[in-house]
């Protein structure tokens, strides 16, 4: 048999294939996916002795051989396989949580099984199936098309094409590219690494581009590594002059410089971030741009749909009337319905079926057949059907849609033209959303049958939500395509404005050339609107970018294919429940449960997450200067090591091997949008810093001259007191006010303490540094204490300082 043939069979089955025949043929050509190159964990391991930290650690303990220090040696190389053991075990475990996130948001299609038209994820597609293909979704697999008008395909990702694409009966759609108009059904004929371009559009992709927040650190950390190299060549200097050993000197100064770089940084970046995107997807949220986390805990201003978001979503006829004398209720309902279609799931054919239902006359759309049938599309907003009457014989069109634009292809418009306005204005002013029908059957003039009246009322807990997010600094901006008087209502309701601004007001339904207005007048108005009524998908994308001028992280929701391009403009792109796969594929988040308490939801706890990377920076910045600047100036100053290498190697890692456990500590958000201030942080971190050198300096003249320690015994010491006090500055540093007025979460809490736990029995020992007992060890906790509580204390008044002369901090 030939490939036609089987084309030709298969795709005349009413069936589709067997749930038996599927699994045989799933069996045969496996999942319908691209499987992402798995990298080997001992590939990846090895990974972790590449790079500026690994590097220099191992060229710590190369010196260390050459010049016989064989203890320090194997010491610092162990050291090295714990911390990679343990960044490879946390990157490993935020690896796995952003793949089942990934899952969540795979793609599903309409598939024809055993009789039924059933959705399913597209992975368990096989070649044979039967698909519909709709506007807005992904083409699934490669399908030939036998059965439908056409399709305008939009495969610039895949070919590089900068037009959509018109398909036709008998062409073949490639997996991953995106149907911009039109619905077809189709075979699939290839899935997988066999289809013709290889790879299918991947809904969650992993960024290349670097957040603001990730050149903010790296900034940092170059400020860091600058510091230090300084610091080193004042020490090389000093050396020189006082005839040191350069190699032991070059082995100080290698360590010195791994204590300035932040190790834990990527580590704690993707643990964060992971953890974050977790506790986001609990609150219905899913991630699918793990930087959309930073920019949605900047939003000031949220443009949100009003349908489905502020709305139910959950349409009920309220009236029905007809504009034709000839034309009863009843038929306008029965003509509303044949421009529809059951099995597309769509809000408002669902409301017109329903009441057919109830009324008793969905029976009697069985006598009719549909020739032809055309889906709603956002920018025609009409959909459409040719229908056969199978007793008559007579053929005719229908449509329903948009009041004015069914309105428009009337023929008698002229002589009703003021009475279905003044209709759509008293049905507007009670918030109900108003539906056109209109039907041909003379194959000349369209002749506008009749109103059909929808209800759609607030979710419940929008106003309580919006009023929640204008106490959060977020200005919640409403759009919508309905009427202004329907959208004036629907803010009464509430609680927002109702400076509810036409898209034609503004020329966003203009040309350019036509446009009188100046771009800062649109600005301005865009900027003090309420919200927008009558607005297209392209207008998003206008708006966004008037606003985005303005200064402001704009948040915008969208559900169909023509709002992708306003999802991908706006500083965070929210694809609501229900959207198309183009949308979610353009947005950063995607939620799976409508409202808009879901997105306050998720702003809150991206304000959480960005507040635990802002901690990491500021506790980060603070202890590197505490530690390079004590060290430097005891050396220069004292001609004093306070430290060996061995220590400051121990102090990274096990000051690093806690910190992961920054991602799940507790944190208030900011009520306000949150925003990176480099001032701020660097303010903060240096001033605390320097108070933590101060104290160490006082505990170096105590153990020296009041304890009277040998060199080696004052290291474990200064040592000692280093760790601890490094691990208390980071509960300094996780608030804005008293170390008590957050508690630490129990994780955190727990690995701080379990480190210095170890770091005490290290020194009290003997265990790799010379050994001080109990009473010393004991004497060191109770000072890192009392300067834990001084520096707390400073940290007030230092906010306050640095608040007055107009840097703002929300912890």
């Amino acid at each position: 048999m030939s490939v036609e043939d089987i084309f030709e069979k298969l795709s005349s089955s009413q069936e589709g294939l067997s749930s038996a025949e599927s699994e045989k043929r799933l069996r045969i050509y496996g999942f319908n996916e691209i499987e992402e190159e798995k990298v080997n964990p001992a590939k990846k391991f090895a990974g972790y002795f590449w790079g500026p930290i690994p590097w220099m650690i191992e060229a710590a303990s190369i010196i260390s051989a050459i010049i016989s220090h064989w203890t320090d040696f194997w010491i610092i190389i162990s050291l090295l396989f714990l911390n990679a053991g343990v960044s490879f075990w946390h990157e490993h475990k935020a690896d796995n949580a952003i793949n089942l996130l990934k899952q969540r948001l795979a793609t599903k299609s309409q598939v024809l099984r055993d009789g039924k038209w059933v959705v399913l994820a597209s992975r368990y597609l096989v070649p044979g199936d039967i698909v519909r293909i709709r506007l807005g979704e992904i083409v699934p697999a490669d399908v030939k098309l036998f059965d439908g008008n056409y399709l305008l395909i939009d495969q610039s990702a895949l070919t590089g094409e900068s037009l959509p694409v018109e398909k036709h009966v008998s062409e073949e759609a490639y997996s991953g590219s995106i149907v911009q108009k039109g619905e077809m059904t189709a075979l699939v004929v290839k899935t997988g690494a066999n289809t013709y371009f290889g790879k299918t559009a991947k809904l969650v992709e992993k960024a290349k581009t670097k957040s603001h927040f990730q050149k903010a650190v790296v900034k940092i950390g170059d400020y860091l590594i600058a510091f230090a190299v300084f610091l080193i060549i004042l020490i090389f200097l000093v050396a020189m002059f006082r005839h040191e050993s350069l190699l032991q000197t070059l082995q100080f100064a290698l360590v010195l410089l791994i204590a300035a770089i932040p190790a834990a940084l990527p580590a704690v970046l993707s643990v964060t971030m992971a953890v974050g995107a977790t506790m986001l997807a609990k609150k219905q949220a899913i991630v699918s741009k793990l930087l959309a986390i930073e920019e949605m805990a900047g939003t000031d201003i949220l443009c949100s749909d009003k349908t489905g978001t502020i709305t139910k979503n959950k349409l009920s006829i309220v009236e029905v009337e007809s504009f034709d004398p000839s034309i009863t209720e009843v038929e306008v309902l029965l003509y509303a319905a044949l421009a529809s279609r059951e099995e597309d799931n769509d809000p408002i054919d669902n409301a017109i079926i329903e009441r057919c239902k109830s009324v008793k006359i969905y029976e009697r759309i069985r006598f009719y057949k549909t020739n032809f049938f055309k889906p709603f599309d956002p920018v025609a907003k009409r959909s459409e059907a040719t229908i056969l009457d199978q007793k008559s014989g007579a053929i005719f069109k229908v449509c329903k849609g948009a009041p004015q634009v069914i309105l428009s292809l009337s023929g008698n418009k002229r002589i009703i033209v003021s009475k279905v306005q003044e209709k759509v204005d008293i049905l507007a002013s009670k918030g109900y959303r108003s539906l056109g029908v209109a039907i041909n059957d003379t194959n000349e003039n369209w002749r506008f049958a009749g109103i059909i009246s929808l209800s759609d009322p607030p979710r419940e807990d929008s106003r309580e939500t919006i009023k929640k997010a204008q106490s959060m600094g977020i200005n919640v901006k409403m759009i919508t395509g309905d009427h202004i008087a329907i959208a004036k209502e629907i803010c009464k309701e509430v609680n927002l404005g109702t400076n509810i601004v036409e898209a034609s007001s503004i020329g966003l339904n203009k040309k350019k050339e036509d446009f009188q207005i100046t771009e800062e007048k649109e600005r301005r108005i865009v900027e003090n609107a309420d919200g927008f009524a009558q607005v297209f998908p392209e207008h998003k994308y206008r708006i966004v970018e008037l606003l985005q001028e303005k200064g402001h992280i704009v948040g915008m929701t969208g559900d169909g294919v023509n709002d992708a391009p306003a999802l991908k403009k706006a500083d965070i792109g929210i694809a609501v429940e229900g959207a198309t796969d183009a949308a979610k594929s353009a947005a950063g988040i995607v939620l799976t449960q409508p409202g808009l308490s879901v997105i306050i939801d998720a702003i809150k706890e991206s304000r959480k997450i960005f507040q635990r990377m802002n901690n990491y920076v500021i506790y980060r910045i603070g202890e590197t200067i505490r530690i390079l600047l004590f060290l430097t100036l005891s050396i220069l100053v004292f001609n004093f090591y306070p430290i060996t290498p061995i220590m400051i190697v121990l102090l990274v890692v096990l000051n690093d091997m806690p910190i992961i456990t920054i991602a799940y500590d507790k944190v208030r958000y900011s009520p306000k949008p949150e925003r990176w201030h480099m001032r701020r942080v660097l303010g903060i971190a240096t001033t605390l810093g320097i108070i933590g050198v101060a104290s160490t300096f006082i505990l170096l003249y105590i153990g020296k001259d009041i304890f009277q320690l040998d060199s080696s015994l004052l290291q474990s010491l200064i040592y000692l007191k280093l760790s601890i006090a490094g691990h208390l500055f980071l509960f300094v540093a996780r608030t804005r006010y008293h170390f008590w007025s957050i508690k630490p979460s129990m994780y955190l809490f727990l690995a701080v303490l379990g480190t210095q736990i170890i770091a005490t029995l290290i020194v009290v020992y003997g265990i790799l540094l010379p050994a001080i007992g109990w009473e010393l060890a004991i004497f060191i906790w109770i000072y890192s204490l009392i300067e834990f509580v001084i520096v707390d204390f400073a940290k007030i008044p230092i906010y306050n300082l640095l608040e007055h002369k107009g840097i703002k901090f929300y912890r």
